[in-house]
């Protein structure tokens, strides 16, 4: 790895620089240069994650979190990729975004339950 590059050997011998995929490691599939992308705080930011470490996802993916939990939640029970998965209401958005294009976005909008418990506060 050379940078943020890998080079491959062409047939002829000479080095190609080519950028290495990034795949989402939520939904597992690329994410191309042109889908929309961002970096998630595991630990998100307001509860201490601001020097933590960051994965990169489609923007659609990370607009599915925080769509459906607060940051405290996500603090408490969603720090890591793998809870993220396992989790019903995430695991159902990976099985319908999983057919869908590499570089596919949609608005996302707050769930019905999120928005009743942002009112409440």
């Amino acid at each position: 790895m050379v940078g943020r590059r890998a080079l491959r050997w062409s047939e002829d011998g000479a080095q190609q620089d080519v950028a290495a995929p990034v795949i989402c490691p939520l939904c597992e599939r690329p994410i191309p240069r042109r889908a929309r992308q961002s970096l998630h705080h595991l630990l998100p930011k307001l509860k201490g994650g601001a020097r933590g470490e960051t994965v990169r996802l489609h923007q659609i993916c990370h607009s599915a979190i925080h769509a459906r939990y607060s940051e405290a939640e996500i603090a408490r029970r969603l720090a890591d990729v793998a809870a993220l998965r396992e989790d019903p209401e995430i695991a159902r958005f990976l099985a319908w975004v999983r057919t869908k294009p590499d570089d596919f976005h949609a608005p996302t909008r707050m769930t019905r339950g999120r928005r009743a418990a942002k009112r409440e506060h």
